[in-house]
């Protein structure tokens, strides 16, 4: 009794399947290594800019969330927050979240002087 080509060929392929997620899980796995915080989803962003504006909330230091926010490239801080705030307002954020990324936006903008 012999065994049906078939079934060396689905073996084969399960093995070069476990074999490939074996290699690149556990020996050369890919490392992220100095990756630009502008490459993040939009989504993450915004979670950025809620966190930046939570903690501008106890700190009231405009400089510093400007500082927060500047690491995401050449945009402006406020213009960072702005869109962290639409994205909020489109998205269901809540009321609390909105509100505090809308006196973050508020107060960059006084405070680099953008009206």
């Amino acid at each position: 009794m012999s065994i049906p080509r078939w079934v060396f060929i689905i073996l084969a392929l399960l093995g070069g399947i476990g074999i490939g997620i074996a290699y690149g899980w556990y020996f050369d796995p890919v490392d992220y290594v100095d990756i630009p915080p502008d490459s993040l989803r939009v989504d993450y962003k915004a979670d950025y800019v809620l966190m930046a504006a939570e903690a501008y909330h106890y700190e009231q230091d405009p400089g510093l969330a400007a500082r927060r926010l500047a690491i995401f490239g050449t945009q402006s801080p406020s213009s960072i927050a702005a869109d962290g705030l639409n994205y909020a307002r489109a998205n269901g954020f809540s009321d609390t979240e909105i509100t505090l990324i809308q006196d973050l936006v508020t107060a960059l903008q006084a405070w680099s002087g953008i009206q």
